[in-house]
């Protein structure tokens, strides 16, 4: 297959050296293409500009000397302004798409050493691109470096922009992205293959995108945790340079909200003793995240929209304009949708914010997470504690068997779980976290989340489950003191029945081996087990209960 090969006349580089017979003993970089004892070609395509015709004619004829066989074609091409970046790329495409290029007969090379950076520059993207085909040889001199020393010819590199080619270039960009999801997560190698894809996505969008960004989902699901790091990972590749503010909107109401925004000035209002440049203001060049976006007022709003458009914004209390050039993420737990036909929400901002919009999935929807999730608490509290603290097998199967259970509604997520092992850490002896210190932990998660909904629910209609009074009175059934008022909702009558007596025998009994000796009297009689406590506490985990918490429970009743 014959051979190609397009390259810019160098002003500069193809003068260099003595004239006359000297001038073989200097390196030219056209010329020493042609000099290339393993690359031959076949038509060399030579773009020059008029002003440098007689240095064109000089290395035209010394191409042809050095490689007679080679068909050199001079072609002119003018620039007003070599280093004008519009006007390069302008004449270089337009040359690009006047000819045909046979692809399929020959193989084609571009050189890009010689001409004006901003030449060179335009090459490769031409090249990139395919509007110019083939592979890009770079061109050099010999000397100290060099693995030859070959006087005039100098050396050569060819580069394939087919990327596939270089494993290792691949290997590197792989490894790149796959950092980059990592630092997405928090550095936690998380399962749910819902939750990777969102992230992947994310990361895409985070290196690609200045438009706005909006996470939906419940509290705590780590709306916050993924706007910061999409922040640190936009300024570690060099996209913003600004600060990363954090604002909650729910705690900004009337002109606290709009000053604390977009600024004010001084007598503003009562109270602005000084002026203040807002939020906003402090954002750019940086990334605004504005949490609970909907609760913000109508009037703010509409004064965010137009700073999302324009990037400018009327401070309270101003008659002149700030400006504030910001990237923007927004988080929500609400229905915006909603929102907008209750006329709560302007629909244009909506519309505006939610270009790209990711909803991260609550704890109980991605339940092979709690697993590394837990790993990485451990971690986070050996690191800011300076101890080492660690589950002993039991306890560790216990508490994932807890937590991984369909029926452990972590209403809380994120929030709620770091809450659960912060207890964990702090109450274990020892540096190990035991079994006894997973139940009451258990225990007191289930009460505390039985309790925060007993005011949300109405007492349904199945028997003993409640008083019919009104007015909040005690439930009837000692059950739901422990379990929740919801209790008879998530457990079958046979199963509530037995819990009913074990529960008579546990508020009766001083100890747990006092009340296991009752319970399981005649199984210890056949000596099928030995641990009569242990076995209790088992019985009573599946419901989310421990001894500790029934004696607690009579003792409150007294």
């Amino acid at each position: 297959m014959k051979t190609s090969i397009i390259s810019l006349l160098g002003s500069t580089l193809d003068a260099h050296g003595p004239r006359g017979k000297d001038r073989w003993n200097a390196w030219r970089p056209n010329v020493a293409l042609a000099m290339q004892e393993d690359l031959h070609f076949d038509e060399f395509h030579l773009l020059y500009q008029s002003q440098f015709k007689g240095l064109a004619d000089s290395v035209v004829r010394d191409i042809r000397t050095a490689s007679p066989d080679t068909v050199v074609v001079p072609e002119l091409m003018e620039f007003d302004d070599p280093w004008d970046f519009g006007e390069v790329y302008g004449k270089l495409y337009d040359y690009a798409l006047a000819r045909r290029f046979d692809r399929e007969e020959r193989d084609w090379y571009v050189h890009i050493t010689t001409g004006s950076h901003v030449a060179q520059i335009c090459l490769f993207l031409l090249n990139e691109s395919h509007h110019l085909p083939g592979k890009l040889v770079q061109t050099s001199p010999s000397g100290k470096g060099s693995k030859r020393n070959c006087g005039p010819r100098g050396t050569y590199r060819v580069i394939d922009l087919e990327l596939s080619r270089y494993d290792a270039l691949a290997r590197r960009f792989a490894s790149e992205k796959r950092d980059d999801i990592t630092s997405l997560k928090g550095g936690i190698e998380t399962r749910n293959a819902a939750f990777n894809a969102l992230i992947e996505t994310v990361e895409r969008v985070a290196v690609r995108s200045r438009d706005p960004i909006l996470l939906t989902g419940p509290t705590g699901a780590g709306k916050s945790q993924l706007a910061r790091r999409v922040y640190e990972l936009r300024k570690a590749k060099g996209l913003l340079q600004g600060a990363f503010v954090d604002v909650n909107c729910a705690t900004l109401r009337g002109d606290q909200a709009t000053s604390a925004l977009f600024g004010h000035r001084k007598g503003a209002y009562t109270g602005a003793a000084a002026d203040r440049p807002g939020l906003l203001k402090a954002a750019d060049g940086g990334l605004l995240f504005l949490d609970e976006i909907g609760e913000l007022g109508a009037d703010e709003q509409a004064m965010l929209l137009r700073a999302i458009e324009e990037k400018r914004f009327l401070p309270l209390g101003s008659d002149k304009e700030a400006e504030s050039d910001f990237q923007l993420i927004c988080g929500t737990n609400r229905d915006l949708r909603a929102d907008v036909a209750a006329g709560r929400f302007r629909e244009d901002l909506l519309s505006r914010i939610d270009l790209w919009s990711f909803r991260l999935p609550g704890l109980a929807e991605r339940r092979e997470d709690i697993e590394p999730n837990l790993d990485y608490e451990l971690e986070q509290w050996n690191a800011r504690t300076g101890k080492r603290l660690s589950f002993n097998k039991e306890a560790r199967r216990r508490f994932l068997a807890w937590a991984l259970d369909p029926a452990t509604p972590w209403r809380g997520n994120f929030r709620e779980f770091n809450a659960c092992v912060t207890r964990l850490a702090t109450l274990a002896d020892g540096g190990r976290i035991a079994v006894a210190d997973v139940e009451a932990e258990i225990a007191r998660s289930h009460v505390a989340s039985s309790k925060s909904h007993v005011e949300s629910r109405t007492c349904n209609s199945r028997p003993a489950t409640c008083d019919a009074a009104e007015g909040g009175q005690r439930l009837s059934d000692p059950l739901a003191d422990v379990l929740g008022a919801d209790f008879a909702e998530r457990f079958d009558r046979f199963d509530l029945a037995q819990l009913r007596d074990v529960a008579e025998v546990c508020r009766a009994s001083r100890t747990a081996a006092e009340a296991g000796k009752r319970l399981f009297a005649v199984s210890r009689l056949a000596k099928k087990t030995a641990n009569d406590s242990d076995r209790l506490a088992k019985y009573l985990a599946k419901f989310g209960l421990s001894f500790r918490t029934l004696a607690a429970d009579r003792e409150s009743a007294n």
